[in-house]
């Protein structure tokens, strides 16, 4: 009998072990978002004054790939002066994510979303936060695909509509 409990003790353990190392594995091989991050300088043109009156945006973009299917979303961080004593800096701000087949000429955008919710953290009081947008998709097959997006600014007072900062999208997946 004590062979038999420490065979069936075995089992379970090589079953308990087998099952671990396949959910790990399950866990490892599914996909993972690539990144890529840029940041720059932006100047209110709306601003004249004497105070320094940059805006410090940084932006990563990331893309997976899950089967035929590609996933992209983005992340703004914004620091911007926080001397304003008025929150109402634009007229409207938005992030425009797209995902786009990679080609070997320009990319064509094969889906896109306007994510408004960046306006907020460029409004507070001290003009710092961060913001996530949502994800969007692209049924890719096999083409090879990436995230990539804009972040288009109206600012209040300028005399013009919107004014698109680029960022480096995400790498091909």
């Amino acid at each position: 009998m004590p062979a038999l409990k420490r065979t069936a003790a075995a089992l379970i353990t090589a079953a308990a072990l087998t099952g671990t190392t396949l959910a790990t594995a399950g866990t490892a091989s599914a996909a993972s978002y690539h990144c890529n991050t840029s940041s720059k300088t932006v100047d209110d043109p709306s601003y004249t004054g004497i105070w320094p009156d940059n805006w410090d945006l940084k932006t990563t973009i990331c893309a997976k790939r899950s089967g035929s299917t590609v996933y992209t979303y983005a992340k703004i961080t914004v620091n911007g002066p926080n001397f304003y004593a008025d929150t109402n800096v634009f007229e409207s701000a938005r992030f425009h994510l797209q995902v786009k087949q990679s080609l070997s000429g320009p990319d064509k955008v094969k889906n896109w979303k306007n994510y408004y919710g960046v306006e907020k953290p460029l409004e507070t009081t001290n003009h710092y936060g961060t913001y996530t947008t949502g994800v969007i998709s692209w049924k890719a097959g096999s083409a090879n695909a990436l995230g990539d997006g804009l972040l288009q600014l109206n600012w209040y007072h300028d005399g013009k509509d919107y004014q698109n900062y680029t960022f480096t999208g995400s790498p091909v997946v």
